[in-house]
């Protein structure tokens, strides 16, 4: 399913990062899920995980679902933390911040193991050293 990608601060996502517990379990519960609309949740046969494409279908990522009622259909929404920035759209437009509202991905069931912040780092951006 190709949606739109909105990212953002949540309050306990904010509260978890600036008190130090980016590497916690709760950290990774409150950021590394996908909110989705009941009807695009229900499209996906209401899955645990999903997994989440980057626009030039290079990258993904495994996050758990949230459904919930203030999604609108075709948008999906990740707090702004690890996962997420392994799919948004890199490109800056020359302002050194990356596009982290309506970023196109593809969301689709996912299968396999949601990661911890230290696994995304280790395995995505360093190659799994």
């Amino acid at each position: 399913m190709e949606v739109l990608l909105n990212t953002g601060s949540t309050i306990n996502e904010g509260r978890l990062a600036k008190g130090g517990n980016k590497y916690s379990e709760e950290y990774r519960l409150e950021c590394a899920v996908c909110w989705l609309s009941p009807s695009n949740f229900g499209s996906l046969g209401c899955p645990e995980k999903v997994k989440v494409t980057s626009k030039d279908k290079k990258h993904s990522i495994i996050v758990y679902t949230k459904c919930t009622d203030v999604m609108m259909d075709g948008d999906v929404f990740m707090p702004r933390a690890i996962w997420s920035n392994v799919i948004i759209d890199p490109y800056t437009f020359s302002t050194g911040s990356p596009l982290y509202k309506g970023s196109p991905v593809t969301v689709e069931a996912g299968e396999g193991d949601v990661l911890s912040a230290e696994d995304v780092v280790l395995n995505l951006y360093m190659g799994g050293k």
